[in-house]
């Protein structure tokens, strides 16, 4: 007799237990698949902002409401072009060409509609190289729904100076905030141009 409910409280804590496992699962997915996605960075390709093994938080919601800008640090899905060694591989990039911008990069610096811009987020002694895509002196006109993404670390970065724009559909979201290393943590910061 003393069992019966003994194993009714045993049996209600299990399904309750099982009940909020799969609440949380479903509000983690939900928020995986449509909210915020995790990433790491891997390689120095955005070197100083940020570095080889870091976490950021991605938002995958905003570009929903409003368009992305110059100067946001995105994930996108690379282009099939690129020799990865995933099934999809994405890139982490700062967008510097926007539709309809024309974009060049000439002695080391990159203009955007015939002015010099200015990357603060660069180290001073950054130099910009052209590519394939982008050969030195050569404006290349952004398409409508497409965008510019460069790394901050130029020269060991490949980008759109060397596969060209992006469509905006293989943008993933906007990285914009650092969860590790701890001592790193913090929001991404955007600049003014």
């Amino acid at each position: 007799m003393f069992m019966i409910p003994l194993l009714k409280k045993l049996g209600q804590f299990f399904l309750d237990t099982i009940q909020a496992i799969v609440m949380a699962l479903s509000i983690f997915i939900i928020v995986y698949l449509f909210l915020f996605q995790p990433h790491q960075v891997k390689g120095s390709s955005m070197y100083v902002s940020f570095e080889d093994g870091e976490f950021l938080l991605t938002d995958k919601i905003s570009y929903r409401f409003h368009s992305p800008a110059r100067g946001d640090v995105i994930v996108f899905k690379a282009p099939k072009t690129e020799p990865c060694s995933e099934i999809e591989c994405e890139y982490i990039k700062r967008i510097i060409g926007m539709p309809g911008d024309r974009v060049m990069v000439f002695k080391g610096k990159v203009y955007v509609n015939g002015q010099p811009l200015w990357e603060t987020y660069l180290s001073s002694e950054m130099v910009t190289s052209a590519g394939l895509a982008m050969p030195e002196g050569q404006e290349i006109t952004v398409p409508e729904n497409y965008y510019l993404p460069m790394g901050d670390n130029r020269t060991h970065s490949r980008d759109g100076r060397e596969f060209g724009p992006i469509p905006r559909q293989s943008i993933v979201g906007r990285a914009f905030f650092r969860y590790w290393p701890i001592d790193r943590i913090g929001i991404v910061n955007h600049p003014n141009f």
